[in-house]
């Protein structure tokens, strides 16, 4: 199922052009330090550059995005905590009282609430965008998360936020979520993209016990089997395993890649999304940087999957967006040594001899 917009969007993105990784590298070369002796921070840089398409770039306006939903499979009793923690979660993130709102100041970053399908009809609050396609998905242990219409309504939901982001004139966007159980849909999505054993790619999500775990790979086990989802159409992948945030974080990144407006990638979940982006199109991950690597199990797997190495191993494993929040940190720095920092030339300092 591949909507015209998608199928637009996709033929919009294109893989960053060389040229442009050499000249931004040029750039840095130039600048008062030995070739390379800024390691990772000049292989960002460059790839802003390249990706945004901006010669002399700034990271002025950052936003990161925290979709939240629920997940029917949660009442196969595969999380540490009740469904009702989500929506109660982002009243938390609107009152700024989260880790990710705290992350977010330090770095400078604004945060957006997304209800994507929290099971809770929340009133009208500041900060928060409404964007519910339903009351979360349905249980995948024995049907498909969700429909076809569903699938395409949370996909339009990434689209038209990072389209409007651009209008905006974000420079940098980031990804984050929220939802009880959705470890168990990412995976599954994991599994069957990656062809890894359900047991190399489920973790223990929000701190379950060692009975539990054992329950929730036989849970996601019984969904890849109930769906039979075809590993070569990431779509049908979506659509019987995922979740309306997983979903909604693809289309956004797909949303961002075609506006070439880079994106900081958070941990399993946001993965699983982008997971999905990057196997519609695979040059979707030149506009990607993945902040960190997760302590869930399946998290490294994925990141191999795309072909990605991530800036960060802090053992992390909360979500929300707070990985993504540092990872955007890191991005800023190496734009700011590119726009900042003095050349050779300018400052009155040799260059290498040869």
């Amino acid at each position: 199922m591949k909507t015209s917009r998608l199928k637009k969007l996709l033929a919009d993105i294109v893989s960053i052009d060389p040229h442009r990784l050499q000249c931004a590298q040029r750039q840095l070369d130039d600048l008062t330090k030995p070739p390379g002796s800024l390691g990772r921070l000049e292989e960002l840089a460059a790839r802003f550059v390249a990706a945004s398409g901006k010669s002399h770039p700034r990271v002025e306006k950052k936003v990161i995005y925290t979709f939240a939903g629920d997940h029917g499979v949660s009442s196969e009793g595969v999380s540490a905590y009740p469904k009702a923690v989500t929506s109660q979660m982002v009243y938390n993130f609107l009152r700024g009282g989260a880790a990710i709102n705290v992350l977010a100041r330090h770095v400078g970053a604004e945060v957006r609430v997304v209800d994507v399908g929290v099971d809770h009809l929340f009133e009208a609050l500041p900060g928060l965008i409404q964007k519910k396609v339903a009351l979360g998905t349905k249980n995948i242990a024995v049907g498909p998360a969700m429909s076809s219409s569903e699938l395409s309504k949370a996909l339009e939901v990434g689209f038209d936020l990072a389209e409007e982001g651009a209008r905006e004139g974000i420079d940098l966007f980031a990804t984050g979520e929220m939802g009880i159980g959705n470890t168990t849909p990412s995976s599954a999505i994991a599994a069957v993209v990656t062809g890894a054993p359900v047991r190399l790619v489920t973790g223990k999500g929000t701190g379950i016990d060692e009975e539990t775990l054992q329950k929730k790979i036989r849970v996601i086990e019984r969904a890849i089997e109930a769906n039979q989802a075809d590993p070569n159409d990431p779509l049908d992948v979506l659509e019987k395993l995922g979740g309306f945030e997983i979903a909604a974080i693809s289309g956004f990144v797909i949303g961002a890649a075609a506006k070439r407006i880079p994106v900081v990638i958070d941990g399993f979940i946001s993965t699983a999304g982008a997971l999905i982006a990057c196997e519609l199109n695979n040059a979707v991950k030149d506009y990607l940087f993945f902040a960190h690597c997760s302590v869930e199990a399946g998290h490294r797997i994925m990141l191999r999957k795309i072909g990605v190495t991530p800036l960060l191993d802090l053992g992390l494993r909360l979500g929300e967006g707070t990985g993504a929040a540092l990872g955007l940190g890191l991005v800023e720095a190496a734009v700011k040594i590119l726009a900042e920092m003095a050349t050779f030339s300018g400052a009155g300092v040799s260059g290498r001899e040869r």
